[in-house]
């Protein structure tokens, strides 16, 4: 039996390998086991102790495991409710939060790994994404063997009422009439075909690129920054369109491309979008972001008085400030922003709908839009390395650098603080920033730098990764 851990968002391994039916079965009984723990210390009775949604994304066999999860669950007492289809995980979540009987939902989805990993991600009663404190419960009751025990689930459409949501969510005459022209790239995800006849209804041209049905992805990771989205920064140009947008895996994340097929990176996207929150929509609150979110969007937050609220990586961190309350957008710089007043999770459909609202009200294309940004914000450079190291190098880095590294300079640029919540970030003079971290989700060490410049931001990450594999 593998041993099996949940990382900064939900537990994932390789389809056959690790990720098998026992497996499964194991972590969702142990799920199961403390939803009902809670639900039953709630008042609920032990019999019928409330319902559980599950989902799944396009993964191979993802509806089998599906049902074999709901079918698990439902031995517990819970109702189960099976997604009919494959759905993003915000559909998955906002079913939850709109389902008073609801005390959880089970995602099947391994985001934006590659095509041969599948997952489990659990969701609370609201939505949001389990907490350390929850999914370390479950690991607690992992039971060694799979239980034979079964229930019977009950298929649900969960699709019409949560795209019917989020056109409530947006001016639907604005954009009507903005006769807008798109490229959706849903890298083969959940989100294929739904971001796209949604858009059609609201009056877009659409043009919609790899979304076939194809567990492989066609060799593509469902992760929306370069290079699995050199496709999409061809066809916008090549069609002259306004914009692109792309989903993950399971669309909960966005990134975009401009008229030009320039890559428009999730910094450059939350920082607009609070912008548009605040002085279009007229909303307020906090802005909430992660530890590697762009000093663009300290600037931002600076210029229009907002509060900013940093977290570790992980969206669940986010969450956990969102139910505090006050917050307007929770954003992460791998592309997941959520508006809690939706719901408390990341959704990639809501944002691509949102960037094109903004377009629409203020007259504006994709590249424009950033372009005003910058003269307001000014501009800055991020890029990001994924290092695969040696365990001694691993075990090192944890060790030593984390704990202990302390430069008083990074590529000539005097460090001002430092920051060792996740991994170790270095501010640095004018705004520059360099951060390294081991990943929750893969087994390897990220890199991330920001500056004025690409040059600069390169050498940044040349020094990290010189850290790192020392």
């Amino acid at each position: 039996m593998a041993d099996i851990h949940f990382g900064t968002d939900g537990w994932r391994a390789i389809i056959g390998e690790d990720f098998t039916d026992d497996n499964l079965v194991r972590v969702v009984d142990a799920a199961a086991r403390i939803f009902k723990e809670d639900a039953v210390a709630a008042g609920r009775p032990a019999d019928a102790p409330g319902t559980l949604i599950v989902g799944h994304d396009c993964r191979r066999d993802a509806h089998a495991y599906a049902r074999l999860a709901a079918e698990v669950a439902a031995a517990h007492g819970f109702r189960t409710l099976l997604t009919q289809d494959y759905c993003p995980t915000p559909t998955l979540c906002w079913s939850v939060a709109q389902d008073a009987d609801a005390v959880g939902g089970i995602m099947l989805t391994s985001s934006h790994n590659p095509a041969e990993y599948l997952g489990v991600k659990l969701r609370m009663a609201d939505g949001g994404a389990a907490g350390k404190e929850f999914t370390d419960r479950v690991e607690a009751v992992l039971p060694d063997a799979a239980t034979t025990e079964r229930g019977a689930c009950e298929e649900a459409d969960l699709m019409t009422a949560y795209l019917d949501a989020l056109k409530q969510r947006v001016d639907v005459e604005a954009i009507r009439d903005a006769h807008l022209r798109v490229v959706v790239d849903p890298l083969y995800g959940a989100g294929r075909h739904y971001l796209a006849d949604l858009l059609r209804d609201l009056g877009v041209e659409v043009c919609e690129i790899n979304n076939a049905e194809d567990p492989t992805f066609d060799g593509l990771h469902p992760e929306p920054i370069p290079p699995w989205v050199d496709r999409c920064i061809a066809k916008v140009p090549e069609m002259g369109y306004d914009a692109g947008f792309i989903n993950d895996g399971d669309a909960d994340r966005i990134g975009a491309v401009d008229e030009h097929g320039t890559f428009v990176n999730p910094h450059r996207i939350i920082t607009l979008l609070v912008s548009h929150l605040a002085e279009d929509k007229g909303q307020h609150g906090r802005v909430v972001s992660t530890i590697t979110a762009s000093a663009m969007l300290a600037r931002q937050c600076k210029r229009l008085g907002l509060e900013l609220t940093s977290t570790p990586v992980g969206f669940k961190w986010i969450y956990a400030e969102m139910e505090k309350g006050d917050v307007m957008l929770g954003g992460e710089e791998s592309g997941g922003i959520g508006i809690p007043t939706h719901v408390m999770e990341r959704d990639g459909l809501l944002m691509a709908l949102l960037l094109a609202e903004t377009m629409a009200q203020r007259g504006m294309s994709l590249g424009q839009l950033v372009d005003d940004m910058f003269q307001k914000v000014g501009k800055l450079e991020f890029e990001r390395r994924g290092l695969s190291i040696t365990e001694e190098q691993m075990a090192r880095f944890r060790a030593s650098v984390v704990p202990d590294y302390a430069p008083g300079e990074v590529c000539g640029k005097k460090v001002v603080d430092v920051d060792r919540r996740d991994g170790v970030k270095f501010y640095l003079e004018g705004d520059a920033w360099v951060m390294m971290r081991p990943s929750g989700t893969e087994p390897l060490v990220r890199v991330y730098a920001e500056a004025e410049t690409v040059d600069e931001v390169h050498a940044l990450l040349d020094a990290a990764e010189a850290v790192v594999r020392a």
